[in-house]
C-alpha cells in the first residue's frame, strides 16, 4: 500500500501556459516514446514514472488491457463494502462547482479504481460513455494505464493528468484530477474522488481542490466512526455495568466503545464474519459474541452463552418492535414496516432466500434484486451479526420467534414454525 505522500498536488498545466500548445508538445512526446525514439521533451516525473509501470503490465496503448469490471450486483455491493457512502453527499457538495457548468464529471472509485459512482451533465456522461468510463469499469493503471484514478492509488497523492499524459490514446482527448481518500483510524486506502472532461477544461487550480475535498471527507469519517462509538458505548453501558464481568463493546470493524475489567486497547481483530457464540480472539482468549446495535458485546472467559433471542412484535402493523436479548440484557429497534417485512419472512424460512427469491416475495417479481440488495443494506447495519448472506438468512444459533399481526392465525412461532408473513407498505 503506497504511503501517504508530503507532495502537495502538482497540476498539468501551469497557471499562464497555454493548454493548446502544452497539449502538441505532449502528444510528440507520447509519440516518441511509444516508438522508442528521442523524445522532444521528458514527461513529468510522476507520469514517466508511471508510464514505466504500465509499460511494464503490458497494457495496450490502443486499447487498454480489457479488465472486466463490475456487474450491477457487485457495484451495490461495492458502494456497501467501499465506506465511501457515508461522505458520498459531503463529495458532492464540494465538488459541486466543478461539475455546475456541465463539462466535467464527478466520480468516486473504490481501493482498486473501479468506478462505484459518477455524477454529471447528460451531455459529459454520453462522452465518458464512449470512453467505457462508466459505473463498475476498472481504472487502476494495470487496466487502463495512466490516469488519475489509478495514478492515485499507486502513489497515494493528488494527480492530475492532461492529454497525451495518458497512456492510452483514446483518453488523450480528456483531463482528470483525483485524490485518494483513506481511512483515518487505520490508514489504508478506501478510494479516489475525481474530476474528469474534456481536455480543453483543464484548471491548475482543480486538483487542489479535489485534494482538500477528499481530505474533507477523511475528516468526516472519523467524525462518523466518533459518533457511531458513541452510540454503541450508551447502549453497552448499562450491559456491562449488569454483566460485572469482563467484557468488551466493539463496533463492527471491532474498534472498541467500551470496556469493563480489560485492559486498554483500541480495537480487537474480529473475524470477517463474526456471529454470535463462542469464539477465541487474539489477546482475549475464549469469548463470547452477543449482538449490539451497530456492534457486539464480547464477553472474555465466560461459560458458555445460552444463545441469542429475538423477539419480532407485529401486531401493531404501524409500530413494529423488535426486542434482542442475550445473556447481559435486551435492547429494542423499531424496524420500518418494510424491514419488519423481511424480517418476518426470515423468520419463517430458517434456510434463507437468495436476492431473486426475496424480490418475488417481497415486490411479486424476481428482478427488484438491487432495491432488495440495498434494503438488506441497511437492515445488517442495525443487525449486522444476526443476519447472513448468500442466502439472506438469520445466523444459526438464533431463535426467532414472531408475534404476527392480528388477521394472522398463528399468535406466536419460533422461525422452525410456519409464520405468518403480512403485508406493508414500502
Amino acid at each position: 500500500m503506497p504511503e501517504p505522500s508530503d507532495a502537495g498536488p502538482e497540476p498539468a498545466v501551469s497557471a499562464g501556459d497555454d493548454p493548446r500548445r502544452y497539449a502538441q508538445l505532449l502528444s510528440a512526446v507520447y509519440d516518441a516514446a511509444m516508438a522508442g525514439e528521442k523524445m522532444p521533451a521528458r514527461p513529468r516525473a510522476l507520469i514517466g514514472d508511471s508510464w514505466d509501470r504500465v509499460l511494464d503490465a503490458g497494457v495496450d496503448p490502443d486499447a487498454g488491457a480489457g479488465i472486466p469490471g463490475l456487474d450491477r450486483t457487485g457495484i451495490e455491493t461495492g458502494r456497501h463494502e467501499s465506506g465511501l457512502d457515508a461522505v458520498l453527499d459531503d463529495l458532492t457538495r464540494g465538488l459541486d462547482s466543478v461539475i455546475a457548468d456541465g463539462d466535467n464529471i464527478l466520480v468516486v472509485a473504490d481501493a482498486l479504481g473501479r468506478v462505484l459512482w459518477r455524477s454529471g451533465s447528460t451531455g459529459v456522461l454520453r462522452r465518458a460513455d464512449r470512453l467505457g468510463f462508466v459505473e463498475g469499469a476498472d481504472w487502476a493503471e494495470n487496466s487502463v494505464g495512466t490516469n488519475a484514478i489509478g495514478t492515485a492509488l499507486t502513489t497515494g497523492r493528488a494527480v492530475q493528468v492532461f492529454s497525451a499524459e495518458h497512456f492510452v490514446r483514446t483518453h488523450h482527448s480528456w483531463t482528470c484530477a483525483g485524490a485518494p481518500i483513506r481511512d483515518p483510524r487505520t490508514g489504508e486506502m478506501l478510494g479516489v474522488v475525481d474530476v474528469s472532461g474534456p481536455a480543453a477544461t483543464i484548471h491548475p487550480t482543480t486538483v487542489a481542490l479535489v485534494d482538500a475535498v477528499a481530505k474533507l471527507a477523511e475528516s468526516r469519517l472519523r467524525d462518523h466512526h466518533r459518533e457511531s462509538l458513541d452510540r454503541l458505548r450508551s447502549v453497552a453501558a448499562p450491559m456491562l455495568a449488569r454483566f460485572g464481568g469482563p467484557a468488551v463493546a466493539v463496533d463492527h470493524d471491532g474498534w472498541v466503545a467500551a470496556l469493563d475489567d480489560v485492559a486498554p486497547r483500541a480495537r480487537v481483530m474480529l473475524p470477517s464474519r463474526a456471529a454470535p457464540g463462542r469464539l477465541w480472539l487474539h489477546g482475549l482468549g475464549e469469548c463470547d459474541l452477543e449482538p449490539l446495535p451497530g456492534g457486539w458485546l464480547v464477553r472474555v472467559g465466560t461459560a458458555a452463552s445460552s444463545g441469542t433471542r429475538i423477539e419480532l412484535d407485529l401486531r401493531d402493523s404501524r409500530t413494529p418492535r423488535l426486542a434482542v436479548s442475550g445473556a447481559t440484557g435486551t435492547w429494542a429497534l423499531q424496524p420500518s414496516p418494510r424491514h419488519a417485512q423481511i424480517l418476518a419472512l426470515l423468520a419463517g424460512n430458517p434456510g434463507g432466500y437468495s436476492a431473486a427469491e426475496m424480490s418475488t416475495r417481497l415486490f411479486g417479481v424476481p428482478d427488484r434484486t438491487i432495491t432488495v440488495r440495498a434494503e438488506m443494506s441497511r437492515l445488517r447495519k442495525h443487525l449486522g451479526g444476526l443476519l447472513a448472506a448468500n442466502p439472506y438468512r438469520f445466523v444459526d444459533g438464533v431463535t426467532v420467534r414472531v408475534h404476527p399481526a392480528a388477521s394472522t392465525t398463528t399468535c406466536g412461532a419460533d422461525r422452525s414454525g410456519a409464520v405468518g408473513s403480512p403485508t406493508f407498505g414500502t
